[in-house]
């Protein structure tokens, strides 16, 4: 049976996937959620993503702001 952590590094692994897929950095990443009103600095959003200890609204602020539309588990 999987543990939290397990879930934590599953996502972590997908948004940074995603992240790479779309040719961004955390720098641009930071940038596109800067520009849709989310106030973050790159090194949280780095540190975020790193250990996985994000919620489920900011995983989707991500994917949204890389301009993802469709993700599969």
């Amino acid at each position: 049976m999987a543990d939290l952590k397990d879930y934590e590094t599953k996502m972590s692994l997908i948004l940074k996937s995603e992240i790479k897929r779309a040719g961004l950095t955390y720098a641009t990443l930071t940038d596109k959620l800067n520009e849709m009103g989310i106030d973050e600095k790159e090194a949280n959003v780095r540190n975020k993503i790193g250990r996985g200890k994000f919620s489920a609204a900011f995983m989707a602020e991500c994917l949204d702001a890389i301009g993802v539309k469709e993700l599969r588990l």
